[in-house]
């Protein structure tokens, strides 16, 4: 009976790895989009957004994304989205898309940002 408690135990941890990663840039990939003029939107709390952010990031939360979509510009526009773990910028990525975003990058964690 232990063993299955392990077993579900870890596959709970692959799982939430897995979600966490997923869809995540690498920072060669998130630098280009940089380089190429990416809008960068932390949808963090406004209240970790005060405490420390990437330079020149926009701070749009979650929460409030999808009734703010007409301040991210053109569908088309490069938009780097981050968090401070993975899940929210993932979220986002997810909500973008399904408003016809075109060129959005999920840097997950402010700390993978180049």
């Amino acid at each position: 009976m232990k063993n299955w408690i392990w077993i579900i135990v870890a596959v709970g941890m692959v799982l939430v790895l897995k979600h966490l990663l997923l869809g995540r840039a690498s920072k060669e990939t998130i630098q280009e989009v940089l380089d190429a003029g990416a809008l960068v939107v932390d949808v963090r709390t406004e209240a970790e957004f005060v405490g420390d952010h990437y330079e020149n990031a926009v701070n749009i939360p979650l929460s409030s994304l999808a009734g703010r979509l007409g301040e991210l510009g053109t569908k088309d526009r490069p938009i780097v989205l981050y968090c401070h773990s993975g899940t929210r910028s993932a979220s986002a990525a997810r909500i973008l898309a399904q408003a016809g975003f075109t060129n959005v990058t999920n840097a997950g964690s402010l700390h993978h940002m180049p």
